[in-house]
């Protein structure tokens, strides 16, 4: 049956080549998609879920497959293989799998190939003929957005060929300055050609198995809080932006992701783990085995002051001794304290004492005492009186 990815915006993400077939292109509402389609099964992946999923996917790719793999973009991954490498993975996969020399030329093979087949673009004069026969459809992988290959469609031009006929400056005039310089480039041979090496760890995680099939939330929490000290101490002061509860049942696996936001400490990241589990709903069907990952790793930056590297001390010194309140650090107590004097306190740069909190003078909004009219009187008389010649 043919399917469509959609994200949260009920806008297709993705759709296979049945639904393709009919008109079902990226960028289309629900509603129009399943006006052209109605036997379409359309599916909400949660953008976490979805990071959550390319991530592992990435990790696969770099265990089982090559060292350099690039997957910046999501649904698209560049890897350095051999030939019998390219067949493996699109079997192992079922997907299109492009073969060249460079990125940008295995991303348009990639688009003409079939599920589970390699399409290769051979160099040499094989290339320009490969080029020629690309639709301009496939060219969205080179930059060019959906609206210029409407205005293209619309002049009668179906294929690369007859984009090549024109000359640079044409090219240019009609996409954009940036579009038509960047196809330029690679129509005159610009490309990219190697793949950057792969950094291993940007997903970890942890599993717990049962003997028996786990029924009651009290089970379920308790076996996440097992596993959160271990998670933990792999981090290594590492920050995770997606956090993923896998749930192996007698239906089959489910999973929920939810977003992080931090800092956390390991009873917080056990709560976030429990409620990706409720969105999961495996409860019922019996738990034989729960896993947790953590994806999106990124060391977090620190700025130790203003003008890091540069003489740092010289020039807090200097700043200090012409404006001593100038430069202040925070300890914060309690960020989520309701009070601000519980939740930071200011700190002495130099010395590190806590200063003592300067007391703000209330505004009294009480009405002042009215003026009687006659001493409004007086001071004016008295006025014209030191003022008469």
């Amino acid at each position: 049956m043919p399917v469509a990815v959609l994200n949260e915006a009920r806008r297709v993400l993705q759709a296979c080549r049945l639904a393709q077939a009919v008109g079902v292109q990226p960028g289309l509402r629900e509603t129009a998609a399943l006006s052209r389609c109605p036997d379409l099964h359309a599916e909400v992946v949660p953008a976490p879920e979805a990071q959550a999923i390319w991530a592992e996917l990435l990790e696969q790719l770099y265990a089982r497959f090559s060292d350099r793999v690039d997957g910046r973009a999501s649904g698209a991954a560049f890897l350095t293989v051999s030939a019998s490498g390219a067949r493996d993975l699109a079997a192992a996969l079922h997907a299109p799998v492009g073969l060249a020399a460079s990125p940008e030329l295995a991303h348009l093979a990639a688009l003409r190939a079939a599920a589970g087949e390699v399409k290769e673009a051979h160099p040499g004069a094989a290339e320009q003929a490969f080029l020629k026969l690309t639709p301009l459809a496939h060219l969205t992988a080179l930059g060019v957005p959906r609206s210029a290959l409407e205005r293209l469609h619309f002049l009668g031009l179906r294929d690369l060929d007859g984009l090549m006929a024109w000359s640079a400056a044409q090219r240019e005039a009609f996409l954009g300055v940036d579009v038509g310089r960047r196809l330029n480039r690679f129509l005159n041979g610009a490309r990219t050609t190697a793949v950057e090496k792969y950094r291993p760890g940007q997903v970890i995680e942890a599993s717990i198995a049962f003997d028996l099939p786990l029924t009651e939330p009290a089970q379920v929490d308790a076996a996440l809080r097992d596993l959160m000290p271990g998670l933990i101490a792999e981090l290594r002061g590492r920050l995770a932006a997606i956090l993923t509860v896998h749930a192996n049942t007698i239906g089959g696996r489910l999973s929920g992701s939810r977003q992080l936001k931090w800092p956390l400490d390991e009873a917080a990241l056990g709560r976030v783990a429990g409620l990706a589990f409720l969105d999961a709903g495996a409860l019922t069907l019996g738990i034989d085995r729960i896993t947790v990952q953590l994806g999106g790793l990124a060391q977090p930056a620190r700025m130790v002051g203003l003008w890091a590297g540069l003489a740092e001390l010289d020039v807090t010194k200097t700043v200090l001794a012409r404006f001593p309140d100038a430069l202040v650090r925070v300890e914060w107590l309690d960020p989520w304290a309701y009070a601000s004097d519980a939740q930071y306190a200011w700190v002495d740069w130099v010395t590190g004492q806590v200063r003592p909190r300067e007391m703000t003078p209330r505004r009294s909004w009480a009405p002042k005492p009215a003026v009687r009219r006659e001493q409004a009187v007086q001071r004016v008389l008295t006025f014209f009186e030191a003022h008469d010649p």
